[in-house]
């Protein structure tokens, strides 16, 4: 059977985000969703995804598909519900398909088709705040998937460990004189990573492939460090994709950085109001601010964004992409995609100038900026022109 993921209804309620990837990059937990599925489903799978960036992420047709919104999480039991499937078959939530079966270059007409409801408890990312509020739930389930049947590698007597049976330590990883305590969730430490000695970490906690905690860190639960990152400070429940730098002091709560993003030193989210207050988010979806239902929730930054030293975000900061925020004071709540300046005002951040950054922040992480990047990076300075003011 041939597996194809597509972004669903939740594509825009995801954006900066999705502004680069498919829904099914997203990561949250250990794994990205689409990592998850092909664990579950013992298979590769596809995308459908916008036009501009289906070349990075082609859709795979085969003569039969099930097709699965990349919105839901796998579970074994709806991995199995969807294996059963047959021709003109779908399983809902309520009103919105999870998965549903189709031959090539058939149109779907959902009248047609044998319609099971879904009763089981799924895992759902459909805004931009799930990515961390359900991070938690999402790590103790990837480490389950992850760590099933197989033996973790010896922690190094240096390192102080409360409940060492949560701790799976990957080949190739680096830990001396750290604190782990995983008595209210697991702590995975991924391949060639480093621990630097004095870092505090407690559970759920995820260190990603080539990621580095440096020295005095302190993380606090519902955390994941997405791989070739370097994080410093205090953070605590947030998400970093992937690629991304929060290197030095300073608190990082409640929030998720995209891939190649950048925080000076000492920079700070607030993610709580002074009121206590319910804290609203901008919405790409409805061009305003949506109720997020949460007390706490700090800065979601799209791909490419940086700030400089000493740069304090307000409670429900969103940040677009290849936005460049630095001086005094605090900057508006929503920082629109190519913005430059910060609470004195912003101009307009110039395609050719972020891409001369975009091409050396890469470069040393080995990687190319390609000309497929550069598009899809284009395509966004298009579509967010209308935020910004000049």
């Amino acid at each position: 059977m041939n597996y194809i993921l597509f972004d669903g209804a939740s594509r825009d309620a995801l954006l900066p985000f999705t502004y680069t990837r498919p829904v099914a990059e997203i990561r949250i937990g250990i794994f990205t969703i689409r990592e998850k599925w092909e664990k579950y489903l013992g298979s590769t799978t596809s995308t459908v995804t916008e036009a501009y960036l289906s070349e990075k992420f082609p859709m795979v047709e085969l003569s039969d598909n099930i097709m699965i919104n990349s919105a839901f999480l796998p579970s074994e039991d709806l991995v199995t519900a969807i294996k059963n499937l047959q021709v003109n078959q779908a399983i809902f939530d309520q009103d919105e398909p999870i998965a549903f079966y189709v031959k090539e270059n058939e149109s779907v007409d959902f009248d047609t088709y044998e319609i099971f409801q879904n009763k089981q408890e799924v895992l759902t990312v459909k805004n931009t705040w799930d990515i961390f509020s359900k991070n938690e739930e999402a790590i103790n389930q990837d480490f389950a998937l992850l760590t099933q049947g197989r033996k973790s590698q010896a922690i190094p007597e240096s390192n102080t460990i409360i409940a060492p049976e949560n701790i799976f330590i990957e080949e190739g990883a680096q830990l001396e004189c750290a604190t782990l305590n995983a008595s209210n969730g697991p702590i995975y430490i991924g391949k060639n990573t480093e621990v630097m000695e004095g870092s505090l970490i407690r559970g759920p906690f995820a260190l990603c492939d080539h990621a580095t905690i440096k020295m005095g860190a302190k993380i606090y639960g519902g955390t994941t460090v997405g791989p070739h990152s370097k994080v410093g400070g205090e953070v605590t429940n947030s998400v970093i994709l992937g690629y991304s730098n929060k290197g030095h002091d300073g608190y990082l709560g409640n929030s998720v950085l995209g891939e190649w993003c950048n925080l000076g030193a000492d920079t700070n989210t607030s993610n709580l109001k002074n009121n206590y207050a319910p804290v609203r988010l901008w919405s790409y979806e409805t061009e305003g601010f949506a109720k997020t239902g949460l007390q706490f929730c700090g800065l979601i930054m799209g791909d490419h964004s940086k700030c400089g030293i000493n740069t304090m975000f307000n409670t429900g900061t969103v940040v677009g992409v290849n936005a460049n925020i630095f001086g005094g004071g605090f900057p508006r709540n929503f920082i629109p995609s190519y913005s430059w300046g910060g609470s004195a005002g912003f101009s307009t951040y110039l395609t050719k100038k972020a891409f001369e950054v975009a091409k050396v922040v890469m470069a040393r992480r080995n990687m190319e900026f390609t000309e497929e990047e550069e598009k899809i990076l284009e395509h966004v300075y298009g579509v967010t022109k209308k935020w910004r003011k000049s």
